[in-house]
């Protein structure tokens, strides 16, 4: 299974859902996605807008691949189970987000633990899935437990971003 994760940013996030509908269309595999506030109505991904904690951290225990936007909760929940998120941050451009600080943080968590995979141009997310476990092997080596070390590094990090 494929679980995409949108968040409860309520800004619509349609270009992710339409990208993995049309994903979902070209597979046999199960896509689900958490479609939050996104008003785009799914074809051949079955959609739920919101989900119980519960359901969301089964999902990502059950799910292959876990596709989520840039919201730092949610790709952080993903690397607690030890697995490596495609994020795909909410841009300003397309009205789904205030700003454009989810692709700046991405970006720099990125460049300081290289355990994320970030897709910044949706045309590439077919190519990106299918290369996926070759992407992910090539990070768990890098994958973190996320302690008292880490949270330290994460608060710098932020701190860096608001200068």
């Amino acid at each position: 299974m494929i679980f995409v994760t949108v968040g409860t940013h309520e800004q619509p996030f349609n270009r992710l859902l339409k990208v993995m509908d049309n994903y979902a269309a070209t597979t046999s595999e199960k896509v689900l996605i958490q479609s939050g506030y996104s008003d785009y109505v799914t074809e051949y991904a079955q959609s739920i807008d919101f989900i119980t904690a519960n359901d969301m951290k089964k999902n990502i225990r059950d799910a292959r691949i876990v596709i989520t936007h840039g919201g730092p909760s949610s790709f952080m929940e993903v690397l607690e189970n030890k697995k490596i998120p495609i994020v795909v941050p909410r841009l300003k451009k397309y009205a789904e987000h205030v700003n454009n600080h989810q692709f700046t943080f991405a970006e720099e968590f990125n460049k300081e633990y290289k355990d994320i995979i970030i897709v910044s141009n949706l045309k590439t997310m077919p190519e990106v899935i299918g290369s996926y476990d070759k992407l992910a092997s090539q990070r768990k080596d890098n994958l973190t437990e996320h302690n008292k070390q880490f949270n330290q590094q994460f608060e710098q990090m932020v701190g860096r971003l608001f200068v």
